[in-house]
């Protein structure tokens, strides 16, 4: 059978089994093991299949995940994310829309402790939404800034999905880690910038809350300093080579944990609690990691990578055409999944296509992790769009697809940002080669 066609069939198998509800991880182990059943017989197929899970998560890299997790679980339970709001309240809701752009930037506040965008928008979701209903925001604002605010939690390092491409393309982590503070700031500026056009089209749906006394502020301040230190300790650690991308994740979640206990909320139940939770949500990471091994071994077996690299060159696109190709269909896969599953599922496919056409593969892991964090506010399926609808329950969900529109845009237009002028995230990461 063609590449073409037995590609073409392994993905209308995929995505047929996720239309029936199975879910990704288990659709792409289904249809990756029976590709190389059909291909190179049971025998081999078992072979290859029982080493996956073995070498996959043996991986001395992968252990930056769960470390990474437990620090921002330790964090979260430590009452970070209040802190962090009512700071950014201080300095920004006084103006028109501020409400909504203090919760965008204390959003990319906790995402740096985090890593996660799921919990960064269910945790801002119940500091933030009260506050923005007390001052009349309008929901629609309101939702979609905690939704955008969310995202930034798998661009701004430490990252648990920048991690997993690292490991999948052999890129450092440390430098993936370092090239996503540039873009990480140009998106809250331009998540800013959204709300900014919003209010001012519609004063009434973000009025100015009232002002905080500037002692005031510089004293909420100071209760971010210990998070604060911890995170430039981590990333300034890296950027010196002082510590690998493994070793800082473990000081970080040493860290978070005397933060915890400093502030006294981490009883035992608690300390318990974040230790499950960080399990759960490794588990379920590690199982999408191994059903998208091997699918991608079963798209590599049938020579995939290689036949899409000869038709990108013999159909003589420019570099600039081919990234963005990639960028759109990212934007319609975007509509149907979520980001980690895209990818799982995409970058064995695509790297050897942008690598064989000069493209830095730390440029294109941030530009793959930016145009995938659409997928988490891209309606109809935005993952961060339903978690913010199950937090707040009297919202409808389309309330907040007409309010995410505007940071939809703004997305799109950083994307593009970082198309045109590749130095915005490669500038730190060549610094930090020295």
């Amino acid at each position: 059978m063609e590449v073409w066609e037995s590609a073409g069939l392994a993905f209308a198998a995929l995505f047929g089994l996720m239309m029936l509800g199975l879910p990704i991880a288990f659709a792409m182990l289904a249809v990756g093991t029976a590709g190389l059943w059909l291909h190179v017989g049971e025998r081999a197929a078992f072979g290859i299949i029982g080493q996956i899970p073995f070498t996959a998560t043996m991986s001395y890299e992968l252990s930056v995940v769960p470390m990474f997790l437990l620090m921002g679980a330790f964090v979260t339970r430590a009452g970070m994310s209040e802190d962090l709001y009512r700071l950014c309240h201080g300095f920004l809701g006084h103006r028109r829309g501020g409400l909504a752009m203090a919760t965008v930037a204390a959003c990319g506040g906790f995402a740096a402790v985090s890593g996660s965008s799921i919990a960064t928008a269910a945790t801002m979701a119940k500091v933030a939404m009260p506050e923005m209903r007390r001052y009349r925001y309008s929901d629609g604002l309101a939702a979609a800034s905690i939704a955008a605010g969310g995202t930034l939690g798998i661009l701004i390092p430490p990252s648990v999905i920048m991690v997993l491409y690292g490991i999948a393309t052999g890129t450092d982590i440390g430098q993936l880690f370092i090239a996503g503070i540039a873009p990480g700031i140009v998106a809250i500026l331009f998540y800013l910038l959204a709300v900014a056009f919003v209010v001012r089209r519609n004063p009434a749906a973000g009025p100015a809350a009232d002002a905080v006394p500037m002692q005031e502020r510089f004293a909420r301040l100071l209760t971010i300093g210990p998070v604060l230190a911890l995170f430039v300790l981590i990333i300034g650690g890296i950027y010196a080579g002082v510590f690998t991308p493994t070793e800082a994740a473990g000081v970080g979640a040493a860290g978070a944990l005397l933060f915890a206990l400093w502030r006294r909320s981490l009883t035992p139940r608690a300390f318990l609690s974040c230790l499950l939770e960080t399990v759960r949500t490794t588990a379920s990471l590690f199982v999408v990691l191994i059903g998208a091994l091997v699918f991608s071994n079963f798209m590599n077996l049938i020579g995939l990578p290689r036949a899409l690299e000869e038709l990108v060159t013999g159909a003589g696109l420019s570099p600039l055409a081919v990234i963005l190709l990639i960028f759109a269909i990212y934007l319609v896969l975007g509509c149907f999944m979520e980001s980690l599953s895209m990818i799982l599922l995409t970058v064995p496919v695509l790297f050897p296509v942008v690598s064989a056409l000069g493209f830095d593969p730390v440029w294109f892991g941030i530009f793959v992790v930016m145009a995938t964090e659409l997928s988490l506010i891209t309606p109809p399926l935005g993952l961060n769009l339903f978690v913010i609808q199950g937090v707040i329950r009297d919202v409808k969900l389309g309330t907040i697809y007409r309010g995410i529109v505007p940071f939809v845009v703004a997305d799109i237009a950083r994307v593009l940002l970082i198309i045109a002028l590749p130095g915005l995230v490669l500038f730190l990461p060549r610094l930090m080669a020295g």
